[in-house]
């Protein structure tokens, strides 16, 4: 391999005089030339874009993929400039799994059947979800990712040369200054000996060196000065783009959130939907759970009834009982207008109450947190409730206000 030494050289010799002259500048013994204000806005406003915008870049790729090894999956891919190996959502993965199982458990089976419910839409939320990264990923991330990878690393380069030109100024400014001090320094103090003709000539040969060098001194002080206004320019030309950078920006911005707002509109149009196929099919089987009729007319108190309570949430919150007053008035319509003392016990337990409750009618009977009464449940009840003794008090009980003991 050939080498051009003298260029080699010449630019070790610049890279080493440009280090110099910036140390020197760092340790004060140097004068620094400085930019136009313009100019410096327009850099510290460049510079906050490009910090800004790698951590959203970062922030919002942690948002689309938790997953920090499928991350850096897909920057190798993107790297190698190959396509990423299609992969299916969590979401469709469980839904699969949930069909699966209800072909394997008995799809003709209530839980089966639920199951395939529950799993079509699980992969209809998985389907939602991969438009919604690849949407994002086209409208938002890629054009982020190339700003990144393309403006700025060009306007990165120009002012590298901004700041060599800077450099290249300041050591011509320095040049000059020292030429015009030995010059001036020379005048001040004449040699006595021109008198003799020997003396002269080398004086005045001295003289005209000095003058040559400040002449050299001033031409490259001209160049470095025209070369730093050029360079000047263009940077502000480049840094000046930045403003249609946000402009962009913000359609992709637009872009994502619009987006967003799709996906989670489907999520929600399909839990709707969910949520109504699976009432259909809990009212076609008489509710929430499956009491088989051997059950609820047996006097065993283990197996009248094998449900804990429901809804005991790490806060401590009570739930909604059982849908609220509206379903206790059903319930007790459903039994016409017999009252409670005229219904049969059909084998008790005690309970302990979880939560206060406060009753919605005369049906129904109020509970105080830790408290224990006596439950059973009636023939044809609605399996969400219980009816509660304490004393001589009676009434309808949500199951979720109490914790069942055995």
């Amino acid at each position: 391999m050939d080498f051009n030494v003298k260029k080699l050289a010449s630019d070790a010799g610049v890279f080493f005089t440009r280090a110099v002259q910036f140390t020197e500048e760092k340790l004060g013994q140097a004068e620094k030339t400085e930019l136009d204000p313009h100019l410096e806005n327009l850099i510290s406003r460049a510079d906050a874009t490009k910090n800004w915008t790698e951590k959203m870049l970062r922030q919002t790729e942690a948002l689309l993929q938790p997953n920090p090894s499928t991350r850096i999956e897909e920057f190798i891919y993107d790297k190698l400039d190959k396509k990423l190996p299609s992969k299916v959502t969590n979401a469709e993965l469980l839904g699969q799994y949930m069909l699966d199982a209800a072909n394997d458990l008995g799809p003709g089976t209530p839980y089966g059947s639920t199951l395939i419910t529950v799993g079509e839409y699980q992969k209809r939320l998985g389907g939602a979800e991969r438009e919604f990264l690849h949407i994002a990923t086209a409208n938002f991330l890629s054009p982020l990712r190339n700003f990144l990878e393309g403006d700025w690393r060009t306007i990165s380069k120009e002012r590298r040369l901004l700041e060599n030109r800077r450099l290249d100024l300041d050591i011509c400014k320095a040049r000059l200054k020292k030429a015009k001090q030995a010059e001036a320094k020379a005048a001040a103090a004449p040699d006595f000996q021109e008198t003799r003709p020997r003396n002269y000539v080398l004086s005045a040969s001295a003289s005209a060196v000095r003058r040559e060098h400040t002449r050299t001194a001033e031409h490259e002080l001209r160049v470095a000065q025209t070369e730093f206004d050029r360079q000047a320019e263009v940077t502000r030309l480049l840094l000046e783009g930045i403003s249609s950078t946000h402009l962009n920006h913000l359609r992709c911005l637009h872009d994502f959130a619009e987006a967003q707002a799709t996906y989670y509109a489907q999520c929600h149009h399909y839990m709707q939907d969910l949520q109504r196929e699976l009432s259909r099919s809990g009212s076609s089987t008489g509710g929430h759970m499956d009491l088989d009729s051997s059950d609820v007319e047996g006097n065993n108190g283990d197996s009248f009834m094998s449900v804990t309570h429901r809804g005991n949430n790490a806060a401590g919150a009570p739930p909604a009982a059982a849908g609220g007053p509206n379903l206790s008035s059903s319930a007790s319509s459903s039994h016409g207008t017999l009252t409670v003392e005229q219904l049969p016990v059909t084998g008790t337990r005690k309970a302990k109450v979880l939560y206060d409750y406060d009753a919605h009618d005369a049906s129904e009977l109020s509970l105080l947190a830790d408290e224990l009464i006596t439950v059973y449940t009636l023939p044809g009840m609605d399996p969400d409730w219980l009816i509660g003794e304490r004393g001589n008090n009676k009434g309808k009980v949500p199951v979720t206000y109490l914790e069942l003991l055995s």
